[in-house]
Protein backbone atom coordinates (compact mmCIF):
# COMPACT_ATOMS: atom_id res chain seq x y z
CA UNK A 1 0.00 0.00 0.00
CA UNK A 2 1.18 3.34 -0.77
CA UNK A 3 1.57 5.88 2.05
CA UNK A 4 -1.97 7.50 0.36
CA UNK A 5 -4.04 4.75 0.83
CA UNK A 6 -2.47 4.17 4.31
CA UNK A 7 -3.76 7.53 5.23
CA UNK A 8 -7.20 7.77 3.56
CA UNK A 9 -8.36 3.88 5.67
CA UNK A 10 -6.83 5.48 8.53
CA UNK A 11 -9.52 8.22 7.97
CA UNK A 12 -12.11 5.76 7.02
CA UNK A 13 -11.29 4.27 10.45
CA UNK A 14 -12.69 7.01 12.19
CA UNK A 15 -15.98 8.55 13.07
CA UNK A 16 -13.85 11.95 15.07
CA UNK A 17 -10.59 13.61 13.36
CA UNK A 18 -9.05 16.35 14.95
CA UNK A 19 -6.43 18.34 13.32
CA UNK A 20 -3.64 20.03 14.40
CA UNK A 21 -0.64 22.40 13.27
CA UNK A 22 1.79 24.74 14.23
CA UNK A 23 2.12 28.03 16.45
CA UNK A 24 2.09 30.96 15.25
CA UNK A 25 0.34 30.62 11.61
CA UNK A 26 1.39 31.10 8.70
CA UNK A 27 -1.07 30.36 5.24
CA UNK A 28 0.46 27.35 4.86
CA UNK A 29 -0.38 26.27 8.13
CA UNK A 30 -3.86 26.87 8.07
CA UNK A 31 -4.11 26.16 4.69
CA UNK A 32 -3.06 22.55 5.10
CA UNK A 33 -4.50 21.95 8.47
CA UNK A 34 -8.57 23.49 7.20
CA UNK A 35 -7.73 22.52 3.72
CA UNK A 36 -7.58 18.98 4.82
CA UNK A 37 -10.78 19.35 7.66
CA UNK A 38 -12.77 20.75 4.14
CA UNK A 39 -11.63 18.02 2.12
CA UNK A 40 -12.58 15.56 4.70
CA UNK A 41 -15.66 17.19 5.40
CA UNK A 42 -16.95 17.22 1.64
CA UNK A 43 -15.97 13.58 1.03
CA UNK A 44 -17.17 11.87 4.15
CA UNK A 45 -20.22 14.09 5.38
CA UNK A 46 -20.65 11.55 8.23
CA UNK A 47 -17.65 11.76 10.17
CA UNK A 48 -17.07 14.89 12.60
CA UNK A 49 -14.07 17.05 11.46
CA UNK A 50 -12.58 19.46 13.71
CA UNK A 51 -9.56 22.30 13.68
CA UNK A 52 -7.95 23.14 16.62
CA UNK A 53 -5.62 25.49 17.89
CA UNK A 54 -5.40 29.59 18.36
CA UNK A 55 -6.63 31.99 16.27
CA UNK A 56 -4.12 34.32 14.26
CA UNK A 57 -5.55 37.62 14.23
CA UNK A 58 -4.21 38.52 10.77
CA UNK A 59 -5.14 35.47 9.06
CA UNK A 60 -8.79 35.15 10.47
CA UNK A 61 -10.23 36.10 6.97
CA UNK A 62 -8.63 32.57 5.59
CA UNK A 63 -9.98 30.54 8.61
CA UNK A 64 -10.64 30.13 12.13
CA UNK A 65 -10.63 27.43 14.42
CA UNK A 66 -13.64 25.44 16.18
CA UNK A 67 -14.33 24.25 19.89
CA UNK A 68 -12.75 21.13 21.12
CA UNK A 69 -13.63 19.67 24.03
CA UNK A 70 -11.07 17.38 25.86
CA UNK A 71 -13.57 14.21 25.67
CA UNK A 72 -13.24 14.86 22.08
CA UNK A 73 -10.28 13.27 22.12
CA UNK A 74 -11.26 9.94 22.88
CA UNK A 75 -11.08 7.68 20.65
CA UNK A 76 -10.51 10.24 17.98
CA UNK A 77 -7.88 10.38 15.16
CA UNK A 78 -5.75 13.53 15.30
CA UNK A 79 -3.57 14.86 12.45
CA UNK A 80 -1.04 17.05 12.85
CA UNK A 81 -0.05 18.98 9.57
CA UNK A 82 3.21 21.70 8.58
CA UNK A 83 4.72 20.61 12.35
CA UNK A 84 8.60 19.49 12.75
CA UNK A 85 8.43 18.98 16.21
CA UNK A 86 5.77 18.70 19.04
CA UNK A 87 7.24 21.48 21.33
CA UNK A 88 5.53 23.48 18.12
CA UNK A 89 2.39 21.71 17.67
CA UNK A 90 -0.46 24.34 18.53
CA UNK A 91 -2.36 22.42 21.37
CA UNK A 92 -0.62 20.30 23.61
CA UNK A 93 -3.92 18.05 23.46
CA UNK A 94 -2.74 16.12 20.54
CA UNK A 95 -1.65 13.19 22.13
CA UNK A 96 -4.47 12.20 23.51
CA UNK A 97 -6.19 10.45 20.64
CA UNK A 98 -6.43 7.10 19.65
CA UNK A 99 -4.05 7.32 16.80
CA UNK A 100 -1.59 9.98 15.37
CA UNK A 101 -0.42 11.07 12.03
CA UNK A 102 1.95 13.58 10.86
CA UNK A 103 1.93 15.20 7.77
CA UNK A 104 4.79 17.55 6.97
CA UNK A 105 7.61 18.92 4.52
CA UNK A 106 10.37 20.16 6.82
CA UNK A 107 13.15 17.94 7.73
CA UNK A 108 11.89 15.01 9.93
CA UNK A 109 14.14 15.81 13.04
CA UNK A 110 11.66 14.85 15.74
CA UNK A 111 10.13 11.89 14.28
CA UNK A 112 6.37 11.50 16.14
CA UNK A 113 3.44 10.05 15.39
CA UNK A 114 2.04 6.39 14.72
CA UNK A 115 2.22 6.68 10.71
CA UNK A 116 4.11 9.44 9.24
CA UNK A 117 4.25 11.06 5.91
CA UNK A 118 7.64 13.74 5.05
CA UNK A 119 8.14 15.22 2.01
CA UNK A 120 10.84 17.38 2.15
CA UNK A 121 10.76 17.92 -1.75
CA UNK A 122 7.17 19.36 -1.05
CA UNK A 123 6.59 23.00 -1.65
CA UNK A 124 4.37 23.11 1.28
CA UNK A 125 2.18 20.97 3.32
CA UNK A 126 -1.11 22.70 1.47
CA UNK A 127 0.94 20.75 -1.73
CA UNK A 128 1.35 17.65 -0.01
CA UNK A 129 -2.52 17.82 1.02
CA UNK A 130 -3.79 18.43 -2.75
CA UNK A 131 -1.55 15.57 -3.59
CA UNK A 132 -3.10 13.23 -0.98
CA UNK A 133 -6.75 14.23 -2.73
CA UNK A 134 -5.72 13.48 -6.00
CA UNK A 135 -3.86 10.11 -5.50
CA UNK A 136 -6.40 9.06 -3.04
CA UNK A 137 -9.50 9.82 -5.26
CA UNK A 138 -10.79 12.75 -2.93
CA UNK A 139 -13.28 14.57 -4.70
CA UNK A 140 -11.95 18.62 -4.01
CA UNK A 141 -14.45 21.32 -3.91
CA UNK A 142 -14.51 25.56 -3.58
CA UNK A 143 -13.64 25.93 -0.26
CA UNK A 144 -10.83 22.88 -0.04
CA UNK A 145 -9.03 24.44 -3.21
CA UNK A 146 -9.17 28.17 -1.74
CA UNK A 147 -7.60 27.20 1.78
CA UNK A 148 -4.76 25.09 0.13
CA UNK A 149 -3.68 27.30 -2.46
CA UNK A 150 -3.38 30.42 -0.21
CA UNK A 151 -0.89 27.45 1.84
CA UNK A 152 1.17 27.00 -1.64
CA UNK A 153 1.59 30.90 -2.87
CA UNK A 154 2.12 31.32 1.10
CA UNK A 155 5.33 28.92 1.65
CA UNK A 156 6.64 29.22 -2.34
CA UNK A 157 6.71 32.73 -1.86
CA UNK A 158 4.71 33.18 -4.84
CA UNK A 159 6.17 30.78 -6.71
CA UNK A 160 9.53 32.64 -5.86
CA UNK A 161 10.89 30.33 -3.80
CA UNK A 162 13.28 27.06 -4.94
CA UNK A 163 10.79 24.33 -3.60
CA UNK A 164 8.67 25.63 -6.68
CA UNK A 165 8.79 22.56 -8.89
CA UNK A 166 7.13 20.82 -12.03
CA UNK A 167 4.44 19.25 -9.74
CA UNK A 168 3.75 22.64 -7.58
CA UNK A 169 2.13 23.88 -10.98
CA UNK A 170 0.44 20.66 -11.76
CA UNK A 171 -1.22 20.85 -8.14
CA UNK A 172 -2.27 24.44 -8.67
CA UNK A 173 -3.55 23.45 -12.17
CA UNK A 174 -5.54 21.13 -10.37
CA UNK A 175 -6.76 23.79 -7.80
CA UNK A 176 -7.60 26.18 -10.81
CA UNK A 177 -10.15 23.67 -11.61
CA UNK A 178 -12.58 24.45 -8.65
CA UNK A 179 -14.64 27.75 -8.77
CA UNK A 180 -12.08 30.01 -6.83
CA UNK A 181 -11.86 33.60 -7.12
CA UNK A 182 -8.26 32.87 -7.42
CA UNK A 183 -7.03 36.17 -8.13
CA UNK A 184 -9.49 38.23 -5.42
CA UNK A 185 -7.45 35.73 -3.19
CA UNK A 186 -4.15 36.65 -4.59
CA UNK A 187 -4.93 39.94 -3.79
CA UNK A 188 -5.73 39.56 -0.95
CA UNK A 189 -2.78 37.76 0.39
CA UNK A 190 -0.80 40.79 -1.08
CA UNK A 191 -2.73 42.92 0.67
CA UNK A 192 -0.79 45.05 3.90
CA UNK A 193 -2.28 47.46 6.44
CA UNK A 194 -0.62 50.91 5.86
CA UNK A 195 1.56 50.94 9.31
CA UNK A 196 3.13 47.83 7.85
CA UNK A 197 4.11 49.87 5.14
CA UNK A 198 5.71 52.13 6.84
CA UNK A 199 7.49 49.64 9.14
CA UNK A 200 8.85 48.01 5.60
CA UNK A 201 10.19 51.71 5.32
CA UNK A 202 11.79 51.34 8.56
CA UNK A 203 13.50 47.95 7.59
CA UNK A 204 15.08 49.45 4.62
CA UNK A 205 16.57 52.44 6.46
CA UNK A 206 17.84 50.35 9.17
CA UNK A 207 18.78 46.97 7.46
CA UNK A 208 22.42 46.50 8.57
CA UNK A 209 24.08 44.76 5.60
CA UNK A 210 27.68 43.61 5.23
CA UNK A 211 30.22 43.14 2.20
CA UNK A 212 29.64 39.95 1.58
CA UNK A 213 25.50 39.84 1.65
CA UNK A 214 25.10 39.03 5.00
CA UNK A 215 22.04 41.19 6.97
CA UNK A 216 20.10 41.76 9.81
CA UNK A 217 18.11 44.02 11.71
CA UNK A 218 16.46 44.50 15.09
CA UNK A 219 12.82 45.53 16.00
CA UNK A 220 12.60 45.97 19.50
CA UNK A 221 9.57 46.71 21.70
CA UNK A 222 9.71 50.61 21.72
CA UNK A 223 9.67 50.26 17.67
CA UNK A 224 7.05 47.39 17.65
CA UNK A 225 5.01 49.80 19.72
CA UNK A 226 5.71 53.18 17.43
CA UNK A 227 4.89 51.45 14.27
CA UNK A 228 1.59 49.75 16.38
CA UNK A 229 2.38 46.05 14.59
CA UNK A 230 2.40 43.26 16.90
CA UNK A 231 5.06 40.09 16.73
CA UNK A 232 2.57 38.60 14.37
CA UNK A 233 2.44 41.36 11.95
CA UNK A 234 5.93 41.91 11.77
CA UNK A 235 6.06 38.38 9.36
CA UNK A 236 4.90 40.34 6.50
CA UNK A 237 8.21 42.21 6.28
CA UNK A 238 10.30 39.04 6.56
CA UNK A 239 11.11 38.86 3.09
CA UNK A 240 11.66 42.57 2.70
CA UNK A 241 15.25 42.19 2.62
CA UNK A 242 15.38 39.76 -0.25
CA UNK A 243 14.36 42.08 -2.54
CA UNK A 244 17.92 44.15 -2.37
CA UNK A 245 20.31 42.83 -4.91
CA UNK A 246 23.29 42.36 -2.53
CA UNK A 247 22.22 40.77 0.28
CA UNK A 248 22.26 36.94 0.51
CA UNK A 249 21.18 35.95 4.35
CA UNK A 250 19.57 37.77 6.76
CA UNK A 251 18.15 37.23 10.36
CA UNK A 252 14.87 39.42 11.88
CA UNK A 253 15.09 39.41 15.10
CA UNK A 254 11.70 40.61 17.12
CA UNK A 255 12.09 41.35 21.04
CA UNK A 256 9.57 39.48 22.72
CA UNK A 257 7.40 40.93 26.17
CA UNK A 258 9.82 38.96 28.32
CA UNK A 259 13.10 40.12 26.72
CA UNK A 260 14.15 37.22 24.59
CA UNK A 261 13.56 37.61 20.79
CA UNK A 262 11.98 35.38 17.94
CA UNK A 263 14.94 35.22 15.08
CA UNK A 264 13.36 34.30 11.36
CA UNK A 265 16.23 33.59 9.15
CA UNK A 266 15.65 33.65 5.22
CA UNK A 267 18.46 33.44 2.36
CA UNK A 268 18.57 32.97 -1.07
CA UNK A 269 20.25 30.14 -2.15
CA UNK A 270 23.02 29.25 1.32
CA UNK A 271 21.30 27.15 3.67
CA UNK A 272 20.59 28.42 7.20
CA UNK A 273 18.73 25.67 9.18
CA UNK A 274 21.25 24.63 10.81
CA UNK A 275 22.10 27.84 12.38
CA UNK A 276 18.33 27.58 13.67
CA UNK A 277 18.74 24.66 14.96
CA UNK A 278 22.01 25.31 17.36
CA UNK A 279 19.38 28.45 18.50
CA UNK A 280 16.47 26.77 19.56
CA UNK A 281 14.76 26.27 16.13
CA UNK A 282 14.43 24.79 13.28
CA UNK A 283 12.89 24.21 9.66
CA UNK A 284 13.49 25.00 6.05
CA UNK A 285 17.17 25.06 4.64
CA UNK A 286 16.48 28.87 3.34
CA UNK A 287 13.62 29.20 5.88
CA UNK A 288 13.96 29.29 9.24
CA UNK A 289 13.09 30.05 12.71
CA UNK A 290 15.07 30.52 16.29
CA UNK A 291 15.05 31.73 19.74
CA UNK A 292 17.77 34.07 21.35
CA UNK A 293 17.65 34.66 24.62
CA UNK A 294 20.15 37.69 25.00
CA UNK A 295 21.78 40.26 23.31
CA UNK A 296 25.18 38.11 22.98
CA UNK A 297 23.17 35.63 21.50
CA UNK A 298 21.44 37.86 18.99
CA UNK A 299 25.14 38.94 17.73
CA UNK A 300 26.24 35.23 17.65
CA UNK A 301 23.48 34.16 15.43
CA UNK A 302 24.11 37.17 13.24
CA UNK A 303 28.15 36.33 13.22
CA UNK A 304 26.95 32.71 12.33
CA UNK A 305 25.04 34.19 9.19
CA UNK A 306 27.80 36.17 8.43
CA UNK A 307 30.41 32.69 8.45
CA UNK A 308 27.85 31.05 6.68
CA UNK A 309 28.07 33.84 3.65
CA UNK A 310 31.55 34.21 3.72
CA UNK A 311 32.14 29.93 3.23
CA UNK A 312 29.53 30.08 0.29
CA UNK A 313 31.76 32.81 -0.96
CA UNK A 314 35.05 30.98 -1.27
Amino acid sequence: MTIYSNIIEKIKEYDRIIIHRHMRPDPDALGSQVGLQKLLQHNFPEKEVRVTGTDEPTLTWLARMDQVADEDYHGALVIVTDTANTARIDDARYGQGEFLIKIDHHPNDDVYGDLVWVDTAASSCSEMITDLAIQGNLQLNGESARLLYAGIVGDTGRFLFPSTSSKTFEIVARLYQEEVDFASLSRQMDTIDFKIAKLTGYVYDHLEVDELGAARLVLTRETLGQYEVTDAETSSIVGAPGRIESVQSWGIFVEQADGTYRVRLRSKHIPINDIAKRHDGGGHPLASGANSYSLIENEQIFQEIRQAVRDASK
